[in-house]
C-alpha cells in the first residue's frame, strides 16, 4: 500500500498497516524547558525518565469499572484489582533511554513517544522490566507477530482497557475528568502536534494527558471473532475535536499499526 504524506482526521486511525511521520517540531532547547501557564495553574514541563520512573507511578485504589461497546450495544462491569499507573504517557527520553536509540519519528526529549506499534510497545515494557530485573510481561509469538500476558508477572506493561478507564475517570462519572481546554491537548489547542507531557491539569488520582496529547494503547484484543489479533487504544489525541477525547471513547487496530498520534502509557500489577 502506499503510504500518504498526510491522513484526513476522520480517517486515521482506520487505514490498516499505514505509518505515517509527524512533521519534525524543532523547538529551541529554552523554549521546550519553558513554563507552561495554564488557565489557573503554571507548571513546570517534566521529563520522564528511567531514574524518576518508580516516583511517577501512581498506585490506584481498588474497585470496579462498567465498560460498554457501542458497536455491540453490550456493556459489562470490570472489578480492578491492585495496579499501578504511570503518572505521564512514555516519553522519547524514556524510551530512547531503554531501547538505546532514538525512535524513526523525531520530536523533544518531554513529548509523548509516538509512532509506536502495539508490538513496540510490549517489547519495551519487557525490555524496562528487565533494566529494573523483573520478569517479563509479554512472551512473544516464534514469528514476533504476536504476544501473550503473563497474569503472574509484575514486570511493566500495559493497563488493561479497564484500568486505564478506572484510572481515567478518578472517581468522576462525567464525560471527561475536567473541561477540555484545561485538561488535554486537541485539535483546537495543540497546535498540530503533541505537546509536553504533564502540561495539562491533572485528573483526581495526579494522572496528566488522560485524554489528549496520544492515544494509548491497551493490553486487550478487542474482538478476536471478529478483528482477530486487533488491539485497544483509547484517550483521544492532539488531532482529535472534543468528541474525540472522552473517556468512554475505544478505538482498535492491528498491532503493528503505528500513527503520529499514537503512543503508550505504564502499568504494573501488584502481585
Amino acid at each position: 500500500m502506499e503510504t500518504p504524506n498526510k491522513i484526513p482526521v476522520a480517517d486515521r486511525h482506520f487505514t490498516g498497516n499505514t505509518t505515517p511521520i509527524s512533521d519534525t517540531n524543532r523547538l529551541s532547547q529554552a523554549k521546550r524547558r519553558k513554563r507552561f501557564i495554564c488557565k489557573r495553574h503554571i507548571v513546570e514541563p517534566p521529563v520522564l525518565d528511567y531514574e524518576n520512573l518508580n516516583e511517577a507511578m501512581v498506585a490506584l485504589p481498588e474497585g470496579s469499572i462498567i465498560l460498554r461497546d457501542d458497536r455491540l450495544g453490550k456493556s459489562w462491569s470490570v472489578d480492578i484489582k491492585p495496579v499501578s499507573i504511570c503518572r505521564y504517557q512514555v516519553t522519547r527520553r524514556l524510551y530512547s533511554q531503554v531501547t538505546g536509540a532514538a525512535h524513526a519519528s523525531s520530536g523533544p526529549d518531554d513529548h509523548p513517544i509516538d509512532t509506536i506499534s502495539w508490538l513496540d510497545a510490549a517489547k519495551f515494557c519487557n525490555r524496562l522490566s528487565a533494566m529494573f530485573d523483573l520478569p517479563d510481561h509479554y512472551v512473544f509469538s516464534s514469528d514476533g507477530q504476536d504476544a501473550t500476558p503473563r497474569t503472574t508477572s509484575n514486570g511493566f506493561r500495559l493497563p488493561c482497557e479497564a484500568e486505564w478507564e478506572f484510572a481515567c475517570r478518578a472517581g468522576t462519572q462525567g464525560p471527561r475528568y475536567g473541561p477540555i481546554g484545561e485538561i488535554a491537548w486537541y485539535r483546537e489547542n495543540s497546535g498540530g502536534g503533541p505537546r509536553p507531557v504533564g502540561t495539562r491539569r491533572p485528573n483526581n488520582w495526579g494522572l496528566h494527558d488522560m485524554l489528549g496529547n496520544v492515544w494509548e494503547w491497551c493490553q486487550d484484543i478487542y474482538d478476536p471473532a471478529v478483528y482477530g489479533t486487533y488491539r485497544i487504544f483509547r484517550g483521544g489525541g492532539w488531532a482529535d475535536n472534543e468528541r474525540g477525547c472522552l473517556a468512554t471513547n475505544r478505538r482498535r487496530s492491528h498491532p503493528t499499526f503505528a500513527i503520529d498520534d499514537l503512543g503508550f502509557r505504564l502499568a504494573r500489577s501488584a502481585i
